[in-house]
């Protein structure tokens, strides 16, 4: 296939592209890398594979639309992966424009691109954070997320209607897929394991909000390429047993369309991630205990039967094995000492 990969030098997106590659798909990387974050990891990203005969890169913004068509009407990709994205939970609330810019008008583009060109599948990145104010757990894509807590969470379920939208009017396949709580090697600088561990190896405490007791589906990267892979791999249909009179948020009866969780089924707490990373570095953290932080959700925990099911799904990286291999890889790229590139604050886990 010739996919269409937005966000090729984010964090997700880079291992995606790796992995089309790998078994022999054409890629189309499309990327403005902005400064948001350290911009010399990026590029690092993109180094691995921009050499590749298979690979295309485009530097451009999804919020362009010239740009966005003009990358449709030279290459015409079969499929797309949508992982572009305005990055940050907290920084939406002081940037709002940005985030509408490019996680809603950029998408409507890339929508707007598939339709035109008749793309056989869209997979796009949404995530956990739609749930919200949602108690009960597992977290199902069955439930209903009408009460998102911040604007980037909002910005995603706003994607979900958009691709419901397209794949009814226009018959163009699509898929969400939300992610939950995804790290790894070459993971974004402004997540709380990337700073955990800078802070840990310069001595410095780590600020730890709700006192520890977060509990998230932490999800390592290989298994989320996995799953996006496969999502890549399966186009929808429309749901002939779906019920107007019930309307089932995770199909649809008018339409190709479906959304999935993807993540771990272990939800871990937070206090224990921390306890991991100090017996990957062999060195004690020093806590700062903090409370909840607006907008944050006190736990999340992902049920992933229906990727497993349909998809055959199935997570298998513990996060000790997982954080012991970020760490391996934080250690060779940047060695022991404090990292000064990387932001003060830290993101949301």
């Amino acid at each position: 296939m010739k996919v269409l990969v937005t966000g090729t030098a984010g964090f997700i997106g880079s291992h995606v592209a790796q992995a089309l590659l790998a078994r022999g798909d054409e890629v189309v990387g499309f990327d403005n890398l902005n400064d948001y974050y350290d911009v010399t990891l990026k590029r690092a990203r993109l180094a691995r594979f921009l050499d590749h005969p298979a690979y295309t890169h485009v530097h451009g913004d999804l919020a362009d639309r010239d740009a966005v068509e003009a990358v449709f009407d030279r290459h015409r990709p079969t499929r797309v992966v949508n992982l572009a994205a305005q990055a940050g939970v907290r920084y939406a609330a002081e940037n709002p424009h940005v985030y509408v810019a490019s996680n809603v008008t950029g998408f409507l583009h890339v929508l707007e691109g598939a339709r035109r060109h008749e793309v056989g599948h869209v997979v796009y990145a949404s995530t956990s954070s739609v749930y919200g104010a949602n108690t009960a757990m597992p977290f199902s894509e069955h439930q209903h997320t009408e009460h998102p807590l911040t604007l980037y969470a909002a910005t995603k379920k706003a994607n979900e209607a958009m691709a419901h939208s397209y794949a009814h009017l226009y018959g163009v396949p699509c898929t969400g897929l939300r992610f939950f709580t995804v790290y790894g090697p070459w993971g974004r600088p402004d997540m709380a394991l990337f700073l955990f561990t800078r802070a840990i190896l310069a001595g410095e405490p780590i600020p730890v909000f709700n006192h520890g007791r977060h509990q998230r589906s932490f999800t390592y990267i290989d298994d989320i390429v996995a799953g996006v892979v496969r999502a890549l791999d399966r186009p929808p249909v429309a749901n002939d047993a779906w019920d107007g009179a019930r309307p089932d948020p995770s199909s649809s009866g008018v339409a190709p369309y479906r959304l999935y969780n993807i993540g771990s089924a272990q939800s871990v707490e937070l206090l224990r991630y921390i306890e991991v990373l100090e017996q990957c570095l062999g060195r004690k953290a020093t806590l700062r205990m903090l409370p909840l932080q607006a907008g944050d959700v006190p736990a999340t925990e992902a049920d992933c039967t229906d990727l497993a099911r349909d998809m055959g799904y199935a997570p298998g990286v513990t996060i000790e094995d997982g954080i012991a291999r970020f760490v391996a890889w934080y250690r060779e790229y940047y060695g022991d000492a404090r990292d000064r590139r990387q932001p003060a604050a830290v993101a949301a886990v």
